[in-house]
């Protein structure tokens, strides 16, 4: 399937509309990004190792019966996906405390989270995506009530497969963002799974493996993200 034109252009990721209105093709790059945009580079097999991990992510989610757009790889930094009519909300989940938690309540970081922590965020980066709630989405239309309880439903179920998958590799699976999206009426899970969208650290030492390696220059990204792909069993070239 050939790609006909970009459809968005992320900070990461490129959407390709193909020849099939059913399906575009998701090229991740080798684009980093940090703080909105301020801190930025492009790094050799990021977007390889991302689209590796999603796949397998994706996979496992299907699997255990959650619907997600994933259909195939394509190669090592384009895959086939559902092309989906996506809802402006990304959901949130937090087994533990870091990140903008821990500035808004004064929270410290690494306190585990019993039950985790659910939140909704607008998807807009002119924004800086800020937190919002359901009343908002409810009366600006950017989900339903059922869909919004639909979107908490699946994004739950998500955490219930993949922080014991993440655990037994011998990561903790601290936070992560998830998006929706409808594909014949259908709730489906769009977007990616990778150390791009999630935050990870060794189960041990507490080391990060995710972006806040890049954000606190704590060492080499990709060197981070090969270990967490390598200790969940993806292949690399």
């Amino acid at each position: 399937m050939d790609k006909v034109k970009a459809l968005y252009k992320g900070k990461a990721k490129t959407a390709w509309e193909t020849n099939d209105p059913d399906f575009v093709i998701m090229e991740f790059r080798n684009d980093t990004s940090a703080f909105d945009g301020v801190k930025t580079a492009s790094l050799e097999r990021k977007g390889l190792v991302n689209s590796a991990v999603d796949a397998f992510i994706m996979q496992k989610l299907s699997e255990a019966g959650i619907a997600t757009h994933f259909e195939r790889r394509i190669d090592d930094n384009n895959v086939l996906v559902k092309k989906l009519d996506m809802l402006p909300v990304e959901c949130v989940v937090r087994n533990r405390a870091a990140g903008s938690i821990c500035r808004r309540l004064g929270i410290e970081e690494g306190r585990a989270l019993s039950p985790a922590v659910f939140e909704l965020f607008l998807k807009n980066d002119a924004l800086g995506d800020p937190m919002i709630n359901t009343s908002h989405c409810v009366t600006f239309g950017w989900a339903t009530q059922e869909q919004l309880a639909e979107m908490e439903a699946l994004t739950h179920a998500v955490n219930n497969v993949l922080a014991p998958l993440f655990l037994d590799a011998g990561m903790v699976l601290v936070d992560y963002k998830l998006e929706f999206g409808l594909f014949k009426g259908q709730m489906v899970l769009g977007d990616e799974f990778s150390p791009d969208g999630c935050r990870l650290w060794d189960a041990e030492s507490g080391r990060k493996l995710d972006k806040d390696v890049f954000r606190q220059d704590l060492g080499d990204l990709v060197e981070s993200y090969e270990e967490v792909a390598r200790r969940l069993g993806v292949e690399l070239p």
